[in-house]
């Protein structure tokens, strides 16, 4: 179960939904981000899973402000262009939501994000930002190009989860993607998983017909149990 959780980046309203795991203890805390739907089924269903099988702390987080939802691909499209060309936003956006985590009573100030998508790029921003706090960053099927290419060492330890078959991230954009982490000496895991291509742990996407992008359970299965040994072995426990 979730619940509503408000917080804000300066004058902007931003309403994700938290999940707390059982217990009273102080724990690790995790922002999700979404694809370009923004909050909703899946980001929140992650969430979820994160508190009930991990015993984190997740905030499916709400990047756009207000609580704005996008219901179709056209419209989401040009909305997620216009966010990838200004990193600074992106970030900061980002990290009120890490800052929000931080500040919950139950947070042991040991932090992460995770994100799909549209909500890789976001994490992979947040890392290239070395945002303070944020100790690892988990992509999945996210894009992998910058408008900005980190410049000094990453702080985060990354994992990339990209399928090979994506035609929306292709082979030069994941090379690329390598080589920069490379050149800044990022800890940076990178699986590409046959079979897998665009928004592979989204079951609902089958429904739009969208050529390159659909469900692969096996992958979805695998990359999420990737996920769990990358954060644990950030937050050392």
């Amino acid at each position: 179960m979730t619940e509503l959780f408000d917080y804000r980046d300066g004058d902007v309203a931003c309403r994700g939904r938290i999940a707390l795991p059982q217990g009273q203890d102080r724990r690790p805390a995790i922002a999700v981000f979404a694809d370009l739907s923004g909050v909703g089924e899946q980001t929140i269903g992650r969430a979820e899973r994160l508190a009930a099988e991990f015993g984190y702390i997740a905030l499916a987080a709400d990047l756009y402000g207000e609580g704005r939802s996008v219901r179709s691909i056209d419209e989401g499209v040009p909305l997620v262009q216009s966010w990838l060309a200004e990193p600074d936003r992106i970030v900061r956006r980002a990290g009120a939501a890490l800052d929000a985590l931080a500040r919950h009573p139950c947070c042991d100030g040991r932090l992460a994000a995770i994100g799909f998508c549209f909500g890789g790029a976001v994490v992979l921003e947040l890392a290239r930002a070395n945002y303070p706090g944020c100790r690892a960053g988990v992509s999945f099927h996210g894009n992998l190009a910058t408008v900005r290419p980190a410049r000094a060492t990453i702080e985060a330890s990354l994992l990339v989860c990209h399928g090979a078959e994506d035609p929306f991230v292709g082979q030069a954009e994941l090379m690329a993607f390598l080589d920069e982490m490379a050149a800044c000496g990022a800890d940076c895991q990178t699986i590409a998983y046959t079979g897998a291509a665009h928004s592979f742990t989204n079951p609902a996407i089958d429904a739009l017909g969208m050529a390159g992008a659909f469900y692969h359970g096996r992958t979805d299965e695998r990359s999420w149990r990737a996920m769990a040994t990358h954060l644990h072995e950030a937050f050392g426990n």
